[in-house]
């Protein structure tokens, strides 16, 4: 019986091989654009933080004061250590928050503030 498993095992073993020895997969395809253009220059990560700008499009950063982002005509916001705020759209509600309270505002209907503690 034993001398099936060992061959058994070694069966397998050749069996493997050309997998284990065979070429890593392709890498993933570049960035690009819907225009074709290539995107892979948009953006920059380093120490300091990172940024990225799509013309026409989303654009972002962060670093450790903070972070901020937005959408052309869309939703934005941004945070950093005394706390955040953000909108849906340059028309739409939006609000902010920190250590002194929160505040918020709804077009054509309002807006309320609400002190900390």
């Amino acid at each position: 019986m034993t001398p099936l498993l060992f061959a058994g095992a070694a069966a397998a073993a050749i069996a493997a091989a050309p997998a284990a020895l065979a070429d890593p997969p392709a890498p993933p395809p570049p960035c690009v654009n819907a225009d074709g253009t290539p995107c892979s220059d948009l953006g920059n990560v380093g120490p300091d933080g990172a940024q990225v700008n799509i013309p026409y499009g989303p654009a972002g950063t962060a670093d450790g004061g903070g972070a901020q982002g937005a959408i052309p005509y869309g939703p934005e916001g941004s945070a950093d250590g005394g706390g955040a705020s953000g909108s849906l759209s340059p028309y739409g509600p939006g609000g902010s928050a920190g250590p002194g309270g929160a505040s918020g505002c709804l077009p054509n209907v309002g807006c309320i503030n609400i002190p900390a503690g």
